[in-house]
Parts: C-alpha cells; structure tokens; sequence
C-alpha cells in the first residue's frame, strides 16, 4: 500500500511540474485570433469530459454541446494533453482531408508509441506511411475477391460453433470472435479456434487499454496494454521466423496472406523490414482489422432486432442469394455485388455508431481557417458525429433510413466512418466484405429478440453494447 501511495504522489508531482511547462509553452492567451473555446485543467485539458460523455453512450454530446456554447463550428479545447481545434461539419472535413500532408499529418497520442514501439529511429506516424503505401495492393478489390470464399467458410464455421442449437448468446464477443478469426487467417494463415482464441484475450486488453488515460501504472488499462502487447508481439515473432522458413523451402505461398506480402515486398530504398516492425505492423492490423467491424456487426445484430421490417428487407435480399446457390457452395465477388440493400443498411448503423469515432491532426504550419488562427505545433480533432448526427446533412439524424444511402447517396463528406481523402482506411472493402458475409450468414439462419431492450451503448474508445448484447435466437428451420 505504501508502494501505491508512493507511486500517486509521484504522478501529482510529474503533473505538477508538466502543468507548469504548459502554462508557460503552450498559453493559449498569448496567441491571436484563436477560435472560441476553453482549454479546461492544466495538461488534462477537457480529456475526461470528452471520454465521460463516450462512457455515458452520447459521444456527440461533447461535440455538439460546444458548438451550441460557442456559437461556431471550430473551436479550442485541450484533447490527450494537447491544445486542440475541434473542426465541425461537412466542409471542415473537406478541408482537412484535402489538406493532408500539406497543412496537416495524422497524428496519435505519444502513449500510442509506446504501446507500437516498431522502431527507435522512427516514429508511429512514419511506420504508418510505409504501411499505407504497402497495403494498397493487398486491400485493393480485386486482390480481395479471392478471399471471399474463405470469408464465408470462417463465417460458417462460426455459426455452427457458436450460434446454432443455442436458445440465447451474447453477441459483441462472438462477433469479435468471428471478426479476429478473419483477420488471423487472412493476415497471418491461422484459423485454428484454439490458435486464435489463445490471441484474443490478450488483444481485447490492447485494445480497450491502447486509448485510455496514458497513465503507465500496475492495474492500469494502458499498463495492461502495454503488456498484452509485449506478449503478443512475442507470439508473431515466432509465427514470422516459421514463415520466412517456409517461404524458402517453397511450403507457402507468396500471396497466401498479408505476412507473405510484408515479408516479400521491399521498400523504395530496397530495404526489407525486420522481423519486429513486421510484429508490430501486424499487430496493428489485427487490432484496426477486428475492433472496428465487431463492433459495427454488433450494432448490425441490435438494430435488426429492434426493427423488424428492415430485418425483412435483408432477409429477403440474402435469401434470394442463398436460394441460388448449389448445396455447399461458398459466396463469391458476384453474390456481394447484390446485397446493395443489406450494405445500405451497414452503412446506416456505421452512421448512428460509428466505431471511428474521429481523429486527430497535427498542424504543420500556422494557418489561417474560418477568420481563426491555428497555430502550428496545436492538433486538430474532427468527430463523425459533427455530420453523421447533424440534420443539417442527415434530417431526422437519429432515425435509422437506410434509403439515405440510395442513388447518390449522401452529400460529400458527410458520411465519414472511413475517415476521408489520403487518410481513408485502406481496409474499407475488406471491412464491407467481412460485414456482409455477416449478415448473410446470420439472417439466413435466425430471427432474434434482445434480451435487455434498453441496454446502454458505451463508448470505450468504440461503441459497444454495455451488457455486450444478449439475444434470444429463433433459427429459421426451427420457427
């Protein structure tokens, strides 16, 4: 106990003695023309109001709520230790995304280096721009049609092990489950259950720790990341060095996965990557190739459950599919082509709970937006929320439509679970795919009623069921 003591007091004198060097390097009231806002506690700044509204299930709150005080779609705030301009609205977004690497670079908190330390002489940010120069050509459609098949044979398999012959479930850990299962065969080649499961543990405790309060202390959530990422990063040490073995003994494939592609493909200086930036790119796959799309296919399960005539839409739709299929055969890039209702439903629940929930902006060079000043050195924070819950683009914003996303579909920039411009996540249509194989495999074998009507969504750093959604299943050839 006096050990813990120790260590608060510790932490009170490093935030004292940081508190002091904000007030003194970073006093917003030395600079001009700032857009309205508040800066809130010294180092914290608005970090806890920010994360409680998300812990209360109303992220936009923080957003909106503040646009309301200040009268204005920009403004300041202090995020993640940082003094902060929040852009609202469709054309921020334009703005920003068009701006990419001219006036702004993505950025993450420094604690996210800790937890990814790929490399001493470069940062997360760097490491990132190599990746997205390399994904492209994995992530791309075409090289993604070839992957479907086994989607769908992951998918069944899941079902069958998880779903079928049981009266009720709870859904966000199995559709993290199946998500993982995904990326581990598609990125890695395993799709052993007991392989795979032997990872997950370990990767819920990274990600629900990889965005929380940075504070490196035992019990912790970002401490417990910390570690669960040491374990992990281990684990895909051994499973590259086996597979570079292969690779020249002729036993894998040079396209079988994206661990073939990293370990086969040079950058523009020739230069191969070592075998612990390979772990840790991996590593960060796994997290963003899961995370995301088990927490929209969660909200994918409660939002059919509670609107029946959409769930018969896609019934419907993925019945007709279903119906022309031979006995056993697996889903192809055709029958995806045709779930255009089913995905206009996805996009929907991406809209209401969008697992991106924004992101940051470091500012390059000073520059002038909206008649503000923003200076270089401060970051930048833009919210989905801003349009996807706004009735300036959406009417009725917190009504489910899925006809918004008909013809045309919404107007640009508005609908951003993606992000936007040259920051786009690359896995987009590997997150399509992977839904809707989803939902085809769902809706074709029950029908199903939530168990808690009115169970609290919360926000941690992604929505998720707080009781982690559980359902009554009523399978189709039982009704």
């Amino acid at each position: 106990m006096d050990l813990f003591y120790a260590s608060v007091l510790c932490l009170f004198v490093l935030l004292a003695i940081l508190s002091l060097h904000f007030l003194v390097s970073s006093n917003p009231k030395n600079l001009k023309n700032l857009p309205p806002g508040q800066t809130g506690l010294p180092v914290i700044g608005e970090t806890l109001q920010y994360l409680a509204a998300g812990w209360k299930g109303h992220p936009e709150k923080f957003i909106f709520d503040r646009v309301s005080k200040y009268s204005s779609y920009v403004y300041k705030t202090n995020l993640m230790r940082e003094p902060t301009v929040v852009f609202c609205g469709a054309a921020a977004h334009k703005f920003l995304f068009s701006n990419e690497n001219k006036l702004v670079q993505s950025w993450w908190p420094s604690s996210v280096d800790k937890v990814f330390p790929s490399s001493n002489q470069t940062s997360s940010k760097e490491e990132a721009i190599k990746m997205r120069k390399m994904l492209p050509n994995f992530f791309k459609p075409e090289a993604l049609q070839r992957y479907i098949g086994i989607m769908d044979t992951i998918a069944r398999r899941h079902f069958s092990a998880e779903w079928e012959n049981k009266d009720q479930i709870v859904v966000f850990p199995l559709t993290k489950r199946y998500t993982f299962w995904l990326a581990c065969r598609i990125f890695l080649s395993m799709e052993d259950p007991k392989d795979v499961d032997k990872f997950l543990e370990r990767f819920n405790l990274l990600a629900e720790g990889l965005l929380s309060l940075p504070v490196d202390l035992p019990g912790t959530p970002f401490n417990r990341a910390i570690k669960a990422a040491d374990y992990i990063r281990k684990d895909l040490v051994g499973i590259i060095k086996r597979r570079k073995a292969d690779l020249a003994e002729k036993k894998a494939l040079p396209t079988q996965d994206i661990l073939s592609h990293m370990l086969l493909t040079a950058d523009e200086d020739g230069k191969y990557m070592k075998e612990s930036d390979i772990a840790d790119k991996i590593l960060g796959l796994l997290v963003g190739g899961h995370d995301t799309a088990s927490s929209a296919c969660a909200f994918i399960v409660k939002y059919l459950a509670e609107l029946p005539e959409i769930y018969l839409g896609v019934y419907q739709e993925q019945m007709e599919i279903a119906k022309s299929k031979a006995s056993g055969e697996l889903l192809n890039w055709d029958d995806i082509q045709k779930m255009k209702y089913s995905w206009n439903v996805a996009c929907e629940v991406l809209r209401l709970a969008p697992p991106l929930q924004g992101a940051f902006r470091d500012v390059l060079t000073d520059f002038m937006y909206q008649g503000f000043s923003i200076p270089k050195g401060w970051k930048i924070y833009w919210s989905a929320h801003s349009t996807h819950k706004n009735a300036e683009y959406f009417p009725e914003p917190y009504k489910f439509n899925p006809s918004r996303f008909e013809g045309a579909g919404p107007a640009p920039y508005t609908f951003v679970p993606f992000g936007g411009g040259p920051r786009m996540c690359p896995g987009k249509e590997y997150a399509r795919l992977e839904i809707l194989v989803f939902m085809h495999n769902l809706v074709k074998r029950f029908r199903w009623e939530k168990l808690i009507p009115d169970e609290k969504i919360v926000v941690n750093p992604m929505p998720v069921p707080e009781k982690g959604l559980p359902v009554r299943l009523f399978p189709h050839n039982k009704a």
